[in-house]
């Protein structure tokens, strides 16, 4: 069965997802029963994420939902997944199960950040070795063909970059694990068209992970994805993304039109607050590591928005980046990537100042006394 999506100016043929749905519905199902099992055990030994200058709670909250997102992106992929490029695969699985090794412990101990760069780096390596690297950049500021040096380079800068944008990004109820969704199901569709079925797969399990652990995550939240979740979703994200790029750049007729811009547009949220927020706390002299509350969730609870109101918010601009970036593919891919920056600082803008609609007004927006 054929649908035109419309919004996506994309053909989608429902009968290529059977085993995407059946992934996406088995890691749903494994992650929604095994979280409420995992609060418990972490309210029995007090493992909570407690309150501190970055963070936007009040009271300590159970964190780790990560361990249940990743069992049951495994556990789906397990029954699943066509196992057939061992080396590649078994380098993926293994960085993954490192990242969630890495963040349990940071999650327990708050490890100093320059131990999780130097494991973040080696598995970004490991990766680059085996095969997933940023060839090209397919024409973008008038660049193609990459020297393998530039590839290596350029690819570990994106996958330990985007792996952290999402870990810092997870600042809020509902955010990270709603835009991690959103990139996730993109990332799936568009590798089931271009070909690459067994690749969208790894995207629509974490996806349905994801998606379950959101219902315990959205606000008033019950559970944290913690480092343990946010470091595995911005890998993932990351890996696939870079993946997306090399499958769409070998089809004779490429699917995706300007696919650099259209990947950058994927994690343009958590990168470009990301660089925002460093260059920010740089240019006042501070280490781009220090703790505050100038994040874009920040823009608008520092106004006084609830957290269910900026995820969404957040997310529903997410939304329309991932659909601008598709209508753009017809023009010059310079101009698509000014647009889509241009876009972004126009969009800080408003988020930042927001409150001024809302000003002696009341609104079903706001923080109420003693919720976030």
């Amino acid at each position: 069965m054929k649908s035109h999506i419309h919004l996506l100016q994309i053909d989608l043929y429902f009968t290529d997802y059977k085993f995407a749905l059946l992934c996406l519905i088995t890691a749903f199902v494994v992650t929604l029963i095994s979280i409420p099992p995992i609060i418990s055990l972490i309210r029995k030994y007090k493992l909570y994420d407690k309150p501190n200058a970055r963070k936007e709670h009040t009271s300590p909250i159970p964190t780790m939902g990560g361990v249940a997102i990743t069992g049951g992106m495994m556990t789906a992929l397990a029954l699943w997944f066509p196992f057939s490029n061992l080396a590649g695969q078994v380098s993926f699985f293994f960085s993954v199960l490192m990242l969630m090794g890495l963040g349990i412990m940071d999650d327990l101990k708050d490890l100093p950040a320059k131990y999780k760069f130097m494991v973040q780096i080696a598995l970004a390596a490991l990766m680059a070795l085996s095969g997933i690297r940023i060839t090209s950049f397919e024409g973008l500021l008038g660049i193609y063909e990459l020297s393998v040096s530039a590839q290596y380079t350029i690819t570990l800068l994106a996958i330990v970059g985007i792996t952290n944008a999402f870990n810092l990004i997870d600042g809020i109820d509902g955010l990270a694990g709603g835009l991690g969704f959103m990139s996730l199901v993109t990332l799936g569709i568009f590798l089931s068209i271009t070909g690459d079925a067994n690749t969208a797969l790894i995207a629509f399990a974490l996806a349905g992970a994801v998606l379950a652990f959101l219902y315990f995550n959205l606000n008033p939240a019950k559970i944290f994805m913690g480092d343990t979740g946010s470091l595995v979703l911005g890998f993932v994200v990351a890996v696939l993304c870079i993946r997306l790029m090399q499958v769409n750049a070998s089809l004779p007729a490429p699917v995706i039109e300007n696919s650099p811009v259209f990947v950058l547009s994927i994690v343009l949220i958590p990168v470009f607050d990301t660089i925002r927020v460093f260059a920010v706390r740089i240019w006042n002299g501070k280490s781009p590591f220090s703790a505050d509350k100038t994040h874009i969730h920040h823009l608008l609870t520092n106004q006084g928005f609830s957290h269910g109101f900026a995820a969404k918010a957040i997310c529903f601009i997410h939304g329309f980046i991932l659909m601008k970036s598709i209508w753009l593919k017809n023009i010059r891919v310079e101009f698509s990537l000014l647009i889509l920056l241009l876009f972004m600082i126009l969009a800080i803008a408003g988020l930042k100042n927001l409150g001024l609609l809302f000003r002696n007004r009341p609104s079903r927006f706001f923080k109420s006394a003693g919720t976030d």
